[in-house]
């Protein structure tokens, strides 16, 4: 298989804020499955943060991080934007965005300050977001008797797999995601720890958040 196993990506917005001799950098970090959401937002942030001087961004999209762009917004060139995407590949995450916004404080802070004050500023925003891990996976329903329920959420719980959408009628279903490498493994694992009262159905592959 061609795909890449997993990725990583911001799964739920933060903003985080440094001061630096009297200029204000505020950071931004928001998940984006597209340049024009991407786009959209830097738009949105321009318009909350419209005082501000300037708003610089960088993001990165893509399971193999395709698409990449940064921007200096009229700071001098290579001190705003390039430190940010350099935080957002540093953390090794992509389909993410972060916005720095700086109100000028009146001090000049020379190259190297502007690079060091935007790093922060966006190591800042990656700190207030969560993160997570795309992984491929497929997904499996299970269906066993009330009298293997034990068995099954105990062989899950040792692997560490997670149940969704639990449906209890005249048996019990299970939603489960597991790594497609794993698949072979958790199947015939499920089976000898129910004793092969257990029906299994496989689902659909792709990323999902594990």
């Amino acid at each position: 298989m061609s795909e890449i196993r997993s990725y990583r990506v911001v799964t739920k917005e933060g903003t985080g804020e440094i001061v630096e001799k009297k200029s204000r950098f505020i950071g931004s970090a928001f998940p984006v499955e597209s340049v024009e959401e991407a786009e959209k937002k830097i738009a949105e942030i321009s318009k909350k943060y419209w005082d501000a001087r300037h708003n610089c961004y960088a993001y990165v999209i893509g399971k193999n991080s395709e698409n990449t762009r940064c921007s200096d917004n009229g700071e001098p060139s290579g001190t705003a934007g390039k430190p940010i995407l350099e935080v957002i590949t540093g953390a090794g995450l992509t389909n993410t965005l972060l916005i720095v916004t700086r109100y000028f404080g009146g001090v000049l802070l020379g190259t190297g300050g502007l690079v060091r004050a935007y790093t922060q500023a966006a190591q800042a925003a990656i700190a207030a977001s969560e993160t997570g891990e795309m992984i491929y996976a497929r997904q499996l329903t299970l269906e066993v008797a009330y009298n293997m329920i034990n068995n099954v959420q105990y062989y899950l719980g040792q692997n560490d797999i997670s149940i969704s959408d639990p449906r209890y009628a005249e048996s019990v279903m299970y939603d489960i995601c597991v790594k497609e490498d794993d698949v072979k493994k958790v199947t015939e694992g499920l089976i000898q720890k129910c004793e092969g009262q257990i029906k299994i159905t496989e689902g659909n592959s792709g990323y999902y958040l594990m």
